[in-house]
């Protein structure tokens, strides 16, 4: 009788093994080859996540198990692997555990200046830096030569790229100014009339002005016509984000009055019209702002400090001074 109550147990715990070998070994039939990427200190539970989601594995659980067992689920390297129409988890964590992924991904966000996209793919692992060690200006004129500016800032649009692994960052940048070139095209093509641009490039400096300036929807068509309503009276632009651009360096994160007035190229305080370049690389939605302003005679804004990063906009000096006291100063 004894031998009888312990066979069952037995049979049960190798009836799961065998259970288990399968989920883990057998391949499943997706029908179709898969892609999946990995995002930069991503670990094996989100991925996992998103496997089971798309039913690419039979199971999240053996995977996660597997993973942990083997000791990969914190050593994956981020990009984009290709996955077999025909795969075992087994194999998955396989192509996984330590390879190099068949594209790469870098993530450019809009607001960010040319800087800091170098900084971004100089530090992406998995593909040839060939542009590292070069200056902007030896950048541009392998990207560009006969661009008529050749400052790069600007110049490149913010967007998701993904190369294969092993390839030169140089195709980054070359996509990124091909599909900005594109956008900018197509914004001063469709821009409204009677706008103070005299050609493309100062549409690409304006759309990088209202990308410093808002992140939201709602407000981008009325800050752009803030500024092209001061360009069109002559009046200042007097902006924060250019004298920020402007002090390089220098700036720790606070302006002071000291910086409003001393006077560099950048400063809109103390120059008149455009800057002499973008500030940042601006997205699609500010181009289109830069060139379909609202018809608002807006001349002045303000945030409103409430978490929801909209702005009051005023048409005249008096009301935005009763703005700043309610919304800045809390009077």
């Amino acid at each position: 009788m004894l031998k009888k109550l312990l066979k069952w147990p037995l049979l049960l715990a190798a009836a799961a093994a065998v259970c288990m070998a399968a989920l883990l070994f057998v391949p499943k039939d997706n029908g179709k080859s898969y892609r999946v990427r990995v995002e930069k200190n991503q670990g094996i539970s989100s991925v996992s996540h998103k496997l089971a989601k798309d039913d690419v594995v039979y199971s999240r659980h053996i995977l996660l198990a597997a993973a942990y067992l083997m000791g990969v689920h914190d050593k994956l390297h981020a990009g984009t692997y290709r996955l077999p129409s025909k795969v075992s988890t087994w194999a998955v964590l396989q192509r996984l555990k330590g390879s190099r992924p068949d594209a790469v991904t870098v993530r450019i966000v809009e607001g960010m200046r040319f800087a800091d996209m170098r900084r971004i793919i100089n530090a992406t692992d998995d593909i040839q830096h060939e542009t590292r060690a070069w200056s902007d200006e030896e950048l541009m004129r392998a990207v560009a030569p006969d661009a008529a500016e050749q400052n790069p800032e600007g110049q490149f649009f913010p967007d998701t790229y993904e190369i294969d692994a092993g390839s030169s960052d140089l195709q980054i940048y070359k996509t990124a100014y091909r599909i900005m070139q594109r956008q900018l095209k197509a914004a001063w093509d469709e821009r409204q009339s009677g706008l103070p641009y005299r050609n493309p490039y100062e549409l690409l400096i304006m759309a990088s002005l209202i990308e410093k300036e808002t992140g939201h929807a709602a407000d981008r068509a009325h800050v752009a016509a803030v500024f092209v309503n001061r360009l069109a009276i002559g009046m200042r632009l007097q902006t924060d984000p250019t004298v920020i651009y402007g002090m390089g360096a220098a700036y720790k994160g606070r302006i002071r009055k000291a910086d409003l007035r001393r006077d560099t190229p950048y400063n809109t305080y103390t120059r008149a019209g455009l800057t002499p370049t973008p500030i940042a690389l601006p997205g699609k939605a500010a181009l289109e702002a830069a060139a379909h302003p609202s018809d608002a005679k807006y001349l002045y804004f303000v945030s409103k400090m409430d978490g929801t990063g909209l702005s009051q906009f005023s048409h005249t000096l008096e009301e935005h001074n009763a703005a700043v006291r309610k919304y800045i100063l809390k009077k």
